[in-house]
């Protein structure tokens, strides 16, 4: 297992995104830095599409990503968040291994998506986020990490389209409560799109606010 990763590791060899990794304009709203910062881990919460929403940016401009621990990772799903998949590194089943594989990846992606298995520990978090602050790699972790910078947890979703038990479903609007530290500290709510009728992703009023304040519309583009 670790040879096997440490050998795809090797032959990524991409250039290290700085000083932020782009993220949709409209998951720029979520982050303090308006962007992924190498070295420093976001952790979501109740929302895979969310997850791979926020390495859509990237993959389009270039940057390699990897995905370590996600099973039932939908490779349909992730191309209509935008993920651009031969941008994107798959090791499905790590099992206990999952640490030797975000070690090894850390060093050859500029983000790591990582599901790990069980609870992480603080020197294990600690470990990987000096390693990934060290080659310039930004984590997005589902699950527990201690001291993450950034924590983005699902609240609500919506779906639109179907009516009176018929029809398809054609949107998802999402609740997205922020928090973390530093910059992060102060939480707040996001409503998002996810997606829109068009397939896009962007900014909705939020749903617990049920007044008709104008809606910011974005499109699957870059935030700089």
């Amino acid at each position: 297992m670790e040879t096997t990763i440490s050998a795809l590791a090797a032959q990524l060899q991409l250039p290290r995104p700085a000083p932020v990794v782009p993220v949709l304009p409209a998951l720029a709203e979520l982050l303090p830095e308006r962007g992924l910062r190498p070295g420093a881990a976001v952790v979501v919460g109740g929302s895979t599409a969310l997850t791979l929403a926020l390495i859509a940016a990237a993959t389009q401009q270039g940057t390699w990503c990897a995905a370590v621990g996600f099973e039932d990772l939908g490779l349909v799903a992730a191309a209509e968040s935008g993920v651009e998949l031969t941008r994107l590194a798959l090791v499905e089943r790590p099992g206990e291994h999952w640490e030797e594989a975000a070690t090894a990846l850390a060093d050859a992606v500029g983000v790591l998506l990582l599901r790990p298995a069980g609870t992480v520990g603080e020197r294990a978090a600690a470990r990987i986020t000096a390693l990934a602050r060290r080659h310039g790699c930004a984590l997005v972790v589902e699950g527990g990490w201690p001291s993450a910078q950034v924590r983005l947890q699902v609240t609500g979703r919506q779906w639109t389209g179907v009516g009176q038990g018929r029809g398809r479903l054609r949107a998802r609007r999402v609740l997205v409560a922020t928090g973390g530290r530093g910059a992060a500290a102060r939480g707040r709510e996001v409503g998002l799109w996810l997606p829109d009728e068009d397939g896009a992703i962007r900014l909705a009023e939020p749903a617990r606010t049920g007044h008709g304040a104008a809606e910011r519309r974005g499109h699957l583009a870059v935030a700089t």
